[in-house]
């Protein structure tokens, strides 16, 4: 049910989410002016770090610029009223090693993400930082992979170990507003905490399918400027704006605080603004998590092979964040059937 009245409230993600469309790249001057821009706009929260999250810069799913204390300590110094906050994946980031060094940077907001299937990853660290006073919600991600009735079970175990919230997690831009409507408001009906969604638009549907998740009883949308983010980009903070100024829903943000963001972000970090080809659209049509965009694009430039071939084969494997190696292995399969048979 709605805990926060009939306010609205914005996770932006352009510092955390975006990162991936940089490869992990975002320095020290674009996160203190995006932050800056970010609280002017009326964000709730300011999600900051490594695209994967905390502990997550490694040689396998790409190096930050910037360590997690350093793009943390630079947001908070910027953030007035917005809470920092961060992403939490357990395999990722672990309690000494990460969790508490990001508490000591003045981080206000935890979100603890799992798999759609395996929210009992996350018991510890968010039983953890709800005896410690944090602000803990639950993520359960690549959503579209489990019917709603499963993920009211899987957000119903985060509630019980303690989430404040629990955010669906489009990761692969793979449903359509039906499909938000139906798991969104199922899962609204099994809790007693606020409900949110974090949309991808490989099909072209992230402002679309963010409404109609507000409309199911969401309470959080997370947004991106220019929709900055992994593949085909999320939600543009600036169309939802816009969206919610014209439908007059209540939420705190400031239609051309959102405007001048956006403007801020393309101007300083945004190289190329999130849109739609062929692998992209592919990737939401398989369910292939959208940061697989670039890796499945070396791989085929590597080894000579169609990349949506490599996506769809992804998709039959039901691959996951995290399992990147399996791109190089679909690709090396996919050329050697490729090869003639020897006379």
């Amino acid at each position: 049910m709605r805990t926060n009245g009939s306010r609205l409230s914005l996770c932006d993600t352009t510092l955390r989410d975006g990162n991936h469309a940089v490869s992990h790249q975002l320095g020290e001057a674009d996160i203190r002016a995006y932050a800056r821009a970010a609280e002017l706009a009326g964000a709730d929260v300011v999600e900051v770090g490594h695209g994967n999250g905390l502990g997550a810069s490694t040689i396998q799913v790409g190096m930050a610029a910037l360590s997690d204390t350093e793009m943390l300590t630079t947001a908070k110094e910027e953030l007035r009223k917005a809470r920092l906050g961060v992403l939490s994946i357990p395999g990722f980031a672990t309690v000494e090693g990460h969790l508490k060094p990001a508490l000591d940077c003045g981080v206000d907001e935890v979100r603890v993400g799992a798999h759609c299937t395996e929210a009992d990853v996350t018991r510890q660290q968010i039983t953890m930082l709800r005896a410690m006073g944090i602000t803990v919600k639950g993520m359960l991600l690549m959503s579209h992979m489990a019917p709603a009735a499963k993920l009211a079970e899987q957000a119903r175990m985060m509630q019980d170990f303690g989430a404040e919230a629990v955010v669906l997690m489009d990761s692969a831009g793979a449903y359509t507003p039906r499909d938000v409507t139906e798991k969104v408001r199922t899962v609204v009906e099994h809790l007693d905490i606020d409900v949110g969604f974090h949309a991808h638009n490989n099909l072209g549907l992230a402002v679309a399918n963010s409404m109609a998740a507000i409309a199911a009883g969401a309470t959080i949308v997370d947004v991106t400027s220019r929709g900055f983010g992994a593949g085909a980009g999320n939600a543009p903070l600036e169309l939802i704006a816009a969206n919610l100024h014209v439908r007059e829903i209540a939420s705190g943000v400031d239609l051309f605080g959102a405007l001048d963001a956006a403007d801020l972000a393309e101007d300083r970090f945004v190289k190329h603004v999130p849109t739609n080809d062929s692998i992209t659209i592919t990737s939401g049509i398989a369910g292939v998590f959208s940061g697989f965009a670039k890796p499945v694009r070396q791989a085929a430039d590597r080894f000579g092979v169609d990349p949506r071939e490599i996506l769809m084969e992804l998709g039959r494997r039901r691959v996951v964040a995290g399992q990147e190696d399996t791109i190089i292995e679909v690709a090396m399969t996919l050329a050697a059937d490729d090869k003639p048979d020897p006379m």
